[in-house]
């Protein structure tokens, strides 16, 4: 594992800015549920484990329809939690790095939990693909405007999952909102504020002249299909891709590491200090 430590010290110092493809294993360190497999879902939210209910049934856009008070009780949970939890230390290491890289950083990633921002990152160099629970819009919707949750403080009970205080409305027709996330078999998400991340996150692509991917916490997929092939066929061959749940693997550009991320982060950390990499 040393090994491994060493090549991505080493890989960190020859690039010239730096990708972060981040997962839901990243939240994880903070203290986020880890939600692989039904089992690990339900013991963080047990009223959804007696009815059975999957994620990908909670977090469908019909439930808001068919069970507004279930959905908004997973959702309001989920705000509550991401307001309470501190970034972890590796969000502040990714961010030393990138400030000593003369390309510097962009954040490319499906959490909703807006934790890069909670960590002081530019929101310019934030793309978050699947959208953020920190904005809401219409459930219809009857427009395309999204705003702030700010002002929404769900009371939840969290043994039957379910929202205690008022439903959220729209604020223009009065209807039911929900989060501006990217849900399963979702055709009414706004999409609008992903959209304007993607853009500058690809024209940050054009002048990099040696990117290096660090993924963490993704899984085997690196993020999302439909949308991370651009960044792979753009010659961003070398990555270390971070994971806990796979064999450690090190091939000429790309280079797999069992471990937390926070675990990893640490480690690099220290390898770059004693290579000097830091001014």
């Amino acid at each position: 594992m040393l090994d491994a430590i060493k090549i991505s010290a080493e890989m960190v110092m020859s690039c010239s800015g730096l990708l972060i493809a981040a997962g839901a294993g990243m939240g994880v360190d903070s203290g986020l549920p880890d939600f692989r497999g039904p089992q690990g879902f339900w013991k963080a939210y047990p009223g959804l484990g007696k009815l059975g209910m999957r994620f990908e049934e909670v977090a469908d856009p019909s439930t808001f329809q068919h069970k507004p008070e279930l959905a908004w009780g997973f959702y309001g949970h989920r705000l509550n939690l991401y307001r309470s939890l501190n970034p972890h230390e590796g969000f502040y290491i990714l961010d030393k790095i990138g400030k000593n890289l003369p390309d510097g950083a962009f954040v490319y990633t499906t959490n909703v939990d807006g934790q890069f921002q909670k960590a002081g990152y530019d929101p310019n160099v934030i793309c978050e693909i699947h959208g953020t629970i920190h904005k809401l819009q219409c459930t219809t919707p009857c427009c395309n405007e999204i705003w702030p949750s700010d002002d929404l403080s769900p009371e939840v009970d969290s043994e039957r999952c379910l929202l205690t205080s008022p439903l959220p409305n729209c604020s223009h027709c009065g209807g039911l909102a929900r989060p501006n996330i990217l849900m399963y078999g979702d055709c009414n998400w706004i999409s609008d504020l992903s959209d304007q991340q993607e853009r500058r996150f690809y024209q940050w692509l054009t002048f990099i002249s040696r990117p290096l991917i660090i993924e963490l916490g993704a899984g085997r997929t690196i993020i999302s299909a439909s949308s991370t092939h651009h960044y792979r066929n753009r010659c961003i061959s070398n990555l270390i891709r971070v994971n806990p749940c796979m064999t450690s693997i090190v091939r000429h550009d790309n280079l797999d590491v069992t471990m937390p991320a926070l675990t990893f982060l640490k480690e690099l950390h220290e390898t770059l200090k004693q290579f000097g990499f830091y001014c």
